[in-house]
């Protein structure tokens, strides 16, 4: 098993375990393999909730630029949602995770088709 199969294999335990969720292992691979190289590194693959900064980045450059959505409060509200359900508790909120979820509240699996 690689390197970024582990990382998947840990994904999905999060999303089970951390947010009842029962995740789609090929959306979630898929959404791993875009976020590239980010989730070797240790500050990149995970998501700073509480920065204000790092929630911008994740609406412009996964939502809007990615997932090609419109810049609306909608965006932030949905942000903050998946980390809610993520939980605050959680320190280390995966990047991958995040995305995952983001993808799945605004209902855009297509963009993985």
């Amino acid at each position: 098993m690689g390197k970024r199969d582990e990382l998947i294999a840990k994904y999905a335990e999060d999303l089970k375990e951390k947010c009842g969720m029962t995740p789609d292992m090929d959306l979630l691979t898929k959404v791993t393999i875009g976020c590239g190289p980010a989730i070797y590194n240790d500050d990149a693959s995970t998501v700073a909730g509480s920065q204000e900064s790092e929630l911008e980045t994740v609406k412009e450059n996964f939502l809007m630029k990615k997932l090609g959505l419109a810049d609306s409060p909608d965006l932030m509200a949905g942000i903050k949602s998946v980390l809610d359900t993520y939980g605050q508790s959680n320190r280390n909120k995966y990047r991958a995770v995040v995305y995952y979820m983001l993808v799945k509240h605004f209902k855009k699996e297509s963009v993985y088709g």
